[in-house]
């Protein structure tokens, strides 16, 4: 047990000192794609200095200074959240068989924030830079989640 409080602890510690870039991280369009309706950003959460997680934040259509954030980790593990982004609940999406990004009319983001994080490292844009943060538990992928959701409220303290 308390080999276990050490490693939450330290998460918090790294989490602290490498945190999202929220200026650096702002998306300002998608290609050949309509202006985008709210603020978007995607980035890096640091886990650790060899693994970080791809996120997609994008803010609520309707009151992003108050309504919830609802957070997507695609199924798996080993499926890109950017499914969940562009062909489930994202503002835009990519139909089968198309290669156009188009409004999505049913948004999850009209009266909720969206963060669409991929998890674990080395699915989709997160990355993996040892052989060993490829292996992971549910402990593992729940502990690193964990990190790199300290990391995400640490760039955007307004959103606790």
């Amino acid at each position: 047990m308390l080999k276990r409080t050490a490693i939450i602890a330290l998460i918090g510690v790294l989490a602290t000192v490498m945190a999202a870039d929220k200026k650096a991280d702002v998306v300002e369009a998608l290609p050949l794609c309509a202006p985008l309706p709210s603020k978007w950003y995607s980035g890096y959460l640091t886990v650790t200095p060899t693994k970080a997680l791809h996120y997609v934040f994008i803010e609520s259509l309707s009151s992003p200074a108050t309504d919830p954030i609802l957070i997507w980790f695609n199924g798996g593990p080993g499926c890109s959240s950017m499914l969940g982004l562009f062909a489930e609940n994202g503002p835009y999406i990519i139909d089968d068989g198309e290669t156009i990004i188009k409004p999505n009319p049913w948004p999850w983001n009209k009266n909720a924030s969206l963060l669409f994080i991929e998890s674990p490292a080395g699915v989709g844009f997160s990355m993996a830079n040892t052989t060993a943060d490829l292996l992971h538990s549910d402990l593992s992928q729940s502990e690193d989640a964990f990190a790199g959701l300290l990391n995400f409220y640490q760039a955007f303290p307004e959103k606790r």
